[in-house]
């Protein structure tokens, strides 16, 4: 399947998931990578596609909300490692430095973690989409030095423009076991 592009709309009502989710399913020749509910009663629907489909099916969504809408986006020609870092289960190998982007919401997150993996060399270790976070998104990457600072910028820019940012740390040398706990 491709889904090269990726639409998400996160929504403060979890019935509101299911009608959103329902209506851009029916818009549009898309498919759903991710529908649940995520912490503090919020829903969240990811769909993937062909770029005009997606932008349909997500605008189709975002009127279906009915006032339900916390966020949407669209981002054409999503970075590959996006998506598998979003379903990661296995742990990485670190490969230098640490560094770790926090967001008040998933759908900058995202954006966030795309704008990394496309401004340096990078590999993201892991998105998580607020789950036991109260509604919160991280995602974590590791690289060389120059590499992760520049990535977490490129990162820090989208959520600090989006007026979501939490946190951005970078551990330059981080302790092996800092690694474990990651995944």
């Amino acid at each position: 399947m491709n889904h090269k592009s990726v639409g998400l709309i996160e929504l403060s009502s979890i019935a509101s998931g299911f009608q959103v989710a329902d209506a851009m399913l029916k818009a549009s020749n898309v498919y759903i990578l991710l529908s649940r509910s995520i912490c503090s009663g919020k829903y969240m629907v990811l769909i993937g596609g062909e770029t005009a489909a997606v932008e349909a099916a997500t605008k189709v969504g975002a009127e279906a909300a009915n006032g339900c809408l916390i966020d949407s986006i669209v981002i054409p020609n999503l970075h590959p490692d996006v998506l598998t870092a979003i379903g990661r289960s296995q742990p990485v190998e670190p490969n230098g430095a640490l560094g770790i982007l926090e967001s008040f919401n998933v759908a900058t997150l995202i954006k966030a973690a795309d704008a990394c993996a496309k401004a340096a060399d990078v590999q993201l270790l892991e998105v998580r989409l607020a789950m036991a976070m109260g509604g919160k998104a991280f995602c974590t990457m590791t690289g060389d030095v120059a590499s992760v600072q520049a990535a977490v910028a490129a990162g820090r820019e989208v959520i600090a423009e989006a007026g979501v940012l939490v946190n951005a740390v970078i551990l330059s040398r981080p302790h092996r076991d800092v690694y474990r706990e990651v995944i």
